[in-house]
């Protein structure tokens, strides 16, 4: 056994193991020969997790391990870490129902990340890198004359979504606790845009959701624009700062290229799936009506203060420190519709 082999055959904790970026770098790391341990919340899940992973083409076998923990308490964690080299902290909690307040998004988010930093550098990892978001970056400002990057931060006194806040003071606690008592630990931090890619199953994404809407022919299109990767890419880009010595302390957005308005992305789907896409709707929704049907669904409401932003960032760090080459907005966009209809998750 070579040396290269040695090496990939470490053990790597992926948090939240039924999370979409998650299984993903799983799918990631079991490819190039890793071990993976992951957590769930309940051991109930692991059937789903590894059908998933199945459908993304991996049967990893006793090569993939379950600790049952929650973000919110300390049970479980110091076993999760135990004779880890790497993790990959993607977990996050999703408050859900109309009641949600606040600090049910920010308090367990900000903890969350502690718990997990703590377990790893009692267990002596070496490195974590932290699924943060754009929201982390990218709300709370007036326009910006040039693109967003990683040296900016989500202006809290903005309008700002609990979402974004909880992402932006989650990540910021990280990035403290390594500086005052990281001892030997190593942070990076991905800042993916909207995620896109192939669902493995049907408890699809927020971001996958606005593909699958598109698709069952929501009436009209929000104002919105949004940069948008596929998620083999985000993975990409966890395994290449997982283990990059540049990486060290670094934070990455993932983004593929320009940004695009929702119509645009209805645009490519017609053009490119023909009568799959028959559904997808022509016309931009006014964003009068948007902030009305907002009141009645929830899941509108965080999309209310991007109305009419346009806001682009850049991955130049990413591409020029890391060699990362992500794939195209369009074959993005296509791979999350082409797993809609393969899973059969769209309307008939």
């Amino acid at each position: 056994m070579n040396h290269m082999n040695d090496m990939n055959d470490e053990l790597v904790l992926v948090t939240g193991g039924t999370g979409f970026i998650a299984q993903h770098c799983m799918l990631a790391l079991l490819a190039r020969g890793h071990r993976v341990r992951t957590t769930v919340r309940s051991p109930a899940r692991e059937a789903e997790v590894r059908a998933n992973l199945r459908a993304g083409g991996a049967e990893p076998g006793d090569r993939l391990g379950f600790v049952a923990a929650d973000l919110s308490a300390d049970a479980g964690w110091a076993e999760a870490v135990a004779g880890c080299r790497y993790v990959l902290h993607g977990a996050s909690p999703t408050p859900s129902g109309n009641q949600a307040r606040e600090e049910d998004w920010i308090r367990p988010a900000v903890d969350g990340n502690l718990r997990v930093l703590h377990a790893a550098r009692a267990a002596g990892v070496r490195r974590v890198v932290l699924t943060s978001a754009f929201g982390a970056i990218g709300a709370g400002h007036r326009a910006m004359d040039r693109p967003f990057d990683e040296t900016d931060w989500t202006d809290l006194r903005g309008n700002v979504g609990s979402y974004q806040k909880s992402k932006t003071l989650a990540e910021r606690a990280a990035w403290d606790f390594i500086a005052r008592e990281g001892g030997g630990l190593e942070l990076s931090a991905v800042n993916p845009v909207t995620v896109l890619g192939p669902a493995l199953g049907p408890d699809t994404s927020h971001s996958i959701q606005l593909v699958k809407r598109l698709m069952d022919g929501q009436p009209g299109c929000p104002k919105i624009n949004t940069g948008v990767v596929d998620v083999r890419d985000v993975a990409d880009l966890h395994l290449r700062a997982m283990t990059a010595p540049e990486a060290k302390g670094e934070r990455f957005i993932a983004v593929s290229g320009e940004t695009m308005s929702i119509l645009d992305i209805g645009k490519v789907l017609r053009r490119e799936l023909g009568p799959a896409a028959r559904r997808v709707p022509r016309l931009q929704a006014p964003d009068w009506l948007v902030r009305l049907a907002a009141n009645r669904i929830p899941l509108l409401r965080a999309v209310v203060p991007m109305l009419g932003r346009v806001r682009h960032s850049t991955s130049a760090k990413a591409r020029s420190l890391l060699g990362w080459q992500p794939r195209s907005n369009d074959e993005a966009i296509l791979a999350t519709a082409e797993s809609l209809i393969r899973l059969g998750l769209v309307k008939r």
